[in-house]
């Protein structure tokens, strides 16, 4: 009985090309990212070689069969879409920003971040220290630096200071300084000293030099700006004759029982409107 050759009856995938490969009829391989089918059995031959292959499909990356994503999108952070008429690069956006649609028919955008916690700063101070009273302001040792990503950006300011003084202390006042210039204080009124808060008097009782006073509070600044900032919380007197301590109480005493040593912390939230 005389035997028909039918041929292969379905592709046979042979992988990338090989030039000491023998391909036959209907072997599929790839070159330079695009597939092509073997019509006519040869050895050496490259895929481009019309006479031995046919393309099945192209890689898309000449410039004329497709576009070159990958000298559409060229810099890291770069966002590929599709607009009306093909692909199209998307800079990256500055720091903060999200990536917002515009809906059915519009392209997709950078856009300022609105509303949330964008960023947290804190510092934690347990070490002590210790500095002549002034009837202005001085630095308590308590700060912290942020960098707001938007000038719209809001910082919330939460901070607790341990503060010890002496027993000839007849006020104290604390006041809250970024980059050099004092916020969230009272108003001039008729000259009046001006501060965040105050504490005054003694502990009934017992000596001032044992104690440490804690204060406790919170500000919502919008300094408009993108630039790093330092926010401080600094302490005054009524005069420059006693000395403050930050985080122990002036006797410092080494018992158990009391004259303790505490923490100082300040927080800085971004808060993105």
């Amino acid at each position: 009985m005389a035997t028909v050759n039918l041929g292969s009856i379905k592709f046979k995938w042979k992988g990338t090309y090989a030039g000491g490969t023998a391909y036959t009829i209907d072997d599929v391989v790839s070159y330079n990212g695009s597939s092509y089918i073997c019509i006519q059995a040869s050895t050496g031959n490259l895929p481009t070689d019309t006479a031995y292959f046919e393309q099945m499909s192209s890689a898309g990356t000449n410039g004329t069969d497709g576009t070159d994503v990958g000298t559409t999108i060229t810099t890291q952070g770069d966002i590929l879409y599709r607009d009306g008429s093909g692909l199209q690069r998307l800079g990256a956006g500055t720091s903060g920003q999200v990536l917002q649609t515009g809906g059915t028919g519009a392209n997709p955008s950078w856009v300022d971040s609105s509303g949330g916690i964008l960023q947290v700063v804190s510092t934690e101070k347990t070490d002590t220290g210790s500095w002549t009273t002034s009837a202005t302001r001085v630095d308590t040792g308590l700060q912290a630096i942020i960098t707001p990503s938007s000038t719209s950006s809001k910082i919330l300011m939460l901070w607790q200071l341990a503060l010890g003084y002496q027993g000839t202390t007849a006020q104290d006042f604390i006041h809250l300084d970024r980059n050099g210039t004092e916020i969230n204080l009272g108003d001039a009124g008729s000259g009046q000293k001006r501060a965040n808060s105050q504490w005054g008097g003694s502990f009934s009782g017992n000596s001032d030099e044992y104690m440490v006073h804690t204060y406790t509070g919170s500000f919502l600044d919008a300094p408009n700006s993108t630039s790093a900032l330092t926010y401080k919380v600094q302490s005054s007197q009524i005069g420059s004759s006693n000395t403050h301590y930050i985080n122990r109480s002036d006797r410092d005493g080494t018992y158990t029982a009391y004259d303790g040593r505490f923490v100082s912390n300040i927080i800085l939230l971004e808060v993105g409107v």
